[in-house]
């Protein structure tokens, strides 16, 4: 059963449509799992396209978590959320776990029919240290981006080329890798996912007293962050701990 994990992102969007337009081998299904938490830009295009890849032959399926609270019911705080008081670092990281990749093993334990699973991830060239396994024995995981050697902005071109739009990076409006310019655009352009990131960055401080949580690597709440500078300080490096291949793409 050959399956793509689709973010609706670049990467991941390129992979489907490479299948629409027959440049890919066919697949079974493209699975979005759906956090509940995405741009809304992410869910306009979505909407958009799905359509287009179903009547080219991919069948889209969306899968959703069981729970989807930012802080769970003990209190805790699913994001990798950066900490001013635990040494400067980074709580770990449960949201990749429980809002992408469950939903999806639900759905493919209930439809696969014992099939062994070939899971096609949206990982490019110039994301190669982000490559695994998927830790489980009925899925092996592929990646036809690393394949054809193509890099995130490959997959531009290739979209441009055939006249197909270019999706917003797929992420949930609080996720702690935005970069500063990726936060910037978030701020300027999308006031309601701006005030639902505010919202997060503040109950995530009231979830772990006495430690100090923050969405953005600056360590201060999100309206306090400087957001306007041209440099990143490290931040579009920020994606690289996001090892599972199905964020960000």
């Amino acid at each position: 059963m050959k399956v793509i994990s689709l973010g609706w992102g670049i990467q991941s969007f390129t992979l489907a449509a490479m299948v629409a337009l027959g440049e890919l081998e066919p697949v079974d299904v493209a699975i979005h799992a759906d956090t509940t938490h995405e741009l809304l830009a992410t869910y306009d295009f979505a909407r958009r396209w799905a359509p287009w890849l179903e009547a080219r032959g991919v069948r889209v399926v969306t899968v959703k978590p069981e729970k989807t609270s930012v802080v769970n019911q003990w209190g805790g705080v699913m994001i990798p959320a950066y900490s001013e008081t635990q040494n400067g670092g980074v709580i770990r990281r449960q949201c990749t776990g429980n809002w992408k990749i469950a939903p999806m093993r639900r759905w493919l334990q209930t439809n696969r029919n014992r099939q062994p699973v070939e899971m096609w991830l949206g990982i490019s060239l110039d994301e190669v240290q982000r490559m695994k396994d998927s830790g489980v024995q009925y899925i092996t995981n592929r990646w036809p981006l690393i394949e054809k050697r193509m890099s995130r902005w490959d997959c531009r071109l290739w979209l441009d080329r055939h006249g197909l739009e270019i999706p917003p990076r797929s992420a949930c409006v609080f996720c702690p890798f935005h970069s500063r310019s990726e936060w910037r655009d978030i701020r300027d352009n999308a006031p309601t996912d701006w005030k639902r990131a505010v919202e997060v960055d503040e109950a995530i401080r009231k979830a772990r007293p006495p430690y100090d949580l923050f969405v953005n690597v600056q360590r201060k709440p999100l309206p306090e962050c400087d957001l306007d500078g041209e440099i990143e300080r490290g931040q579009l490096r920020l994606w690289d701990e996001e090892c599972s291949g199905i964020c960000g793409v």
